[in-house]
């Protein structure tokens, strides 16, 4: 007999035949179900495992000492990221000053994410991608509907501010909380006569960056093209965010002692728990 959703009976019934249907971008519910783990990650860890779609988004919040690992499934994932202090939402990513204090622009291993509130929200441990940026910002409305005829968050080309309020919505946030943002898997360089150098790919399958966060923080993640992409057509796909629980940073760890200003930083988040 053929189902139908005309009536509730028929809803129910076809609502309660997709239990246990899976597709390619999905949470995992439990997250100690996740397979494929990370290196020495033990499933009972695992808080957080989601494959983010081609324009899809998500947003989690993470508890201090979590690793979060970013995967670039299929070489052409572009995560636009924002970042809040999960206590107080008005502390939030500050990429400005995130660049200024490290001296450097090009974020990877050994680099952290610092609020506007002189704190390290999160600190990147492991990065073996092509690089990232930190320059360009997220898509909007406008820029996709130039590049595909359309940029509307329910349509076929949904852009990474419009994703962005969605989950903003989540927390009680709106669109003026969006900040600058740092995007992964899609690096950006300047030239010396200051021209913008976007890498666009596809890079290599499987490249990951893992982040620890360093304060409970909410992420903010949208996988849609780079602003900049300069492709006609609308080209991202999928990639997998596995999150754990972990340790507080030590006193003696590596990032939060390779410069004075990062110290400073790292010495921030300390006083801000010492309560």
């Amino acid at each position: 007999m053929t189902s139908t959703t005309s009536d509730t009976t028929g809803a129910r019934a076809h609502a309660r035949a997709m239990a246990g249907t899976r597709v390619d971008a999905m949470p995992t519910i439990p997250a100690t179900a996740a397979t494929d783990l990370p290196p020495g990650v033990a499933a009972d860890d695992v808080v957080w495992d989601e494959t983010i779609a081609a324009g899809g988004y998500a947003a989690r919040v993470l508890r201090r000492g979590s690793r979060l690992r970013l995967t670039d499934l299929q070489g052409d994932g572009a995560v636009a990221m924002l970042v809040f202090n999960a206590e107080r939402p008005v502390e939030r990513l500050n990429v400005a000053d995130t660049v200024k204090i490290q001296w450097n622009a090009y974020l990877g291993q050994g680099r952290f994410l610092l609020s506007d509130m002189g704190r390290v929200l999160l600190s990147v441990i492991e990065d073996d991608t092509k690089g990232s940026d930190a320059f360009c910002g997220a898509s909007n409305q406008a820029s996709n509907a130039r590049k595909y005829g359309d940029g509307a968050n329910h349509g076929a080309h949904p852009n990474a501010r419009d994703r962005f309020v969605i989950a903003l919505a989540k927390y009680g946030m709106t669109r003026r909380d969006i900040h600058p943002c740092v995007t992964w898997f899609k690096p950006v360089a300047i030239a010396a006569d200051g021209a913008i150098e976007l890498d666009v790919g596809p890079h290599a399958p499987g490249q990951h960056v893992t982040l620890r966060a360093e304060m409970d923080v909410i992420v903010v993640l949208a996988n849609c093209p780079h602003v900049r992409d300069p492709r006609a057509g609308y080209t991202v796909t999928p990639v997998r965010a596995t999150a754990w629980a972990g340790p507080v940073t030590p006193p003696d760890d590596a990032v939060r002692n390779a410069t004075p200003e990062g110290l400073r930083a790292f010495e921030n988040v300390e006083d801000y728990y010492r309560r």
